[in-house]
């Protein structure tokens, strides 16, 4: 007997992930290339994981500090200090399990049942599940396409904001279109969230993979003392630590005891050991840092170049991040046509529709991969447009 109907509504209309449907369709084809998840290729650097090794043979597999080590705290610190030129203390820092458990964190502190939250898309699919798990109702501003390529128009922003509005989420570099905001747009974006008294929640993950100069304008830049404003990041993409699951909050130091319940009442924290690599990620990283971001720069110009050839492609190159977002010519349901090009050119790509509803013609490659790889992929997705017609 099921007993579907005792369940939660906002836990049973969680939305099936696109891209996971076409993972599961072609995983482990021989040949495929793919490009369908948001991780590189690269596993995680010996550095790191020799300190964790090194913490779990010392024995550190108790329980731990919830608000994370005080040792990664303070390298993290550290770090945003030095990333942007900004003082802040280990107090305003708390470790997750990912930058996903810091969104719901963050997203279950902020809303619920009945409040919104607005969101600039196309994003990430998380996030907005996230959010409707709360009983929150989530809010697409979106994302306006021009010869420019991906721009953000503030006064659709602004008409969004409701009597129930009390957040908004902006993740830039963005996932999936690159898009960017300028140091203008991050300014006025946070003037207005003052002007309404509500928060910014700014997912800055992909912040150094930025083509335009050594990171991405950020929140940081604009911020001052008291505002709405609280950070989530991760270690999975500078570092390639995808599977390692953790993040941080960067939050005002008063909500820390709030933080600090909720990741107990949540995972409890992140294993002792595993933050041993966090540090040594953060204080001995850089050059790999450097050295990924240099191979997505090159591997962005090989995909885009290639797909620009073909003249049916709508695309713009990407500000940030390492995603390419297109469109196809003639193909108006990117969703069949990402099995479509599984199948017959042996290239996974992720469905537009993951990514919000007015994006179903598109398509997204993550080109954060080895160049020779890329390479191919791109040829083999533009030999298959030029035999569509």
């Amino acid at each position: 007997m099921s007993h579907l109907h005792r369940l939660r509504q906002s836990a049973l209309a969680a939305p099936e992930s696109g891209i996971v449907a076409v993972i599961n369709h072609a995983r482990g084809r021989e040949g495929l290339i793919p490009l369908w998840a948001g991780e590189g290729d690269l596993p995680t650097p010996s550095f790191i994981a020799d300190a964790a090794a090194a913490g779990l043979k010392a024995g550190e597999t108790f329980y731990t500090w919830q608000r994370g080590i005080p040792e990664l705290r303070e390298a993290l610190a550290g770090y945003t200090i030095k990333l942007y030129g900004r003082e802040t203390a280990a107090e305003r820092i708390f470790v997750t399990g990912s930058g996903m458990h810091a969104i719901q964190t963050v997203v279950s502190a902020l809303v619920g049942e009945g409040d919104e939250i607005l969101f600039v898309a196309p994003l990430w699919p998380n996030f907005a599940a996230a959010a409707g798990l709360t009983g929150a109702r989530p809010v697409e501003v979106a994302l306006d396409f021009g010869d420019d390529g991906w721009s953000l128009d503030l006064g659709k922003l602004r008409a969004a904001i409701g009597p129930r509005t009390k957040a908004i989420f902006v993740n830039t570099p963005n996932n999936p279109t690159g898009w960017t905001a300028s140091p203008e747009m991050i300014a006025e974006i946070l003037s207005l969230a003052r002007e309404h008294g509500i928060f910014v929640i700014a997912d800055e993950i992909y912040s150094r993979f930025y083509y335009g100069g050594t990171r991405a304008p950020s929140f940081h830049d604009a911020m001052q003392d008291g505002d709405p404003l609280i950070f989530v990041n991760s270690f999975s993409k500078n570092w390639a630590m995808t599977g390692w699951r953790i993040g941080w909050i960067e939050a005002p130091a008063t909500f820390g005891n709030l933080f600090e319940n909720l990741i107990q009442y949540s995972n409890s924290g992140v294993a002792a050991f595993m933050q041993r690599g966090a540090v040594a990620a953060i204080e001995e990283g850089e050059p790999f840092v450097e050295m990924q971001i240099e191979r997505a720069h090159k591997a962005r110009d090989i995909f885009c170049n290639t797909l620009l050839a073909t003249n049916r492609v709508q695309i713009s190159r990407p500000e940030g991040a390492f995603y390419a977002f297109f469109a196809i010519d003639g193909i108006e349901d990117g969703y069949a046509a990402a099995f479509r090009i599984a199948d017959e050119a042996g290239v996974g790509l992720a469905p537009g529709n993951a990514f919000g509803p007015d994006t179903g013609r598109y398509l997204r490659a993550c080109f954060h991969r080895r160049l020779d790889e890329v390479e191919e992929a791109a040829r083999r997705i533009a030999d298959w447009i030029g035999r569509q017609g």
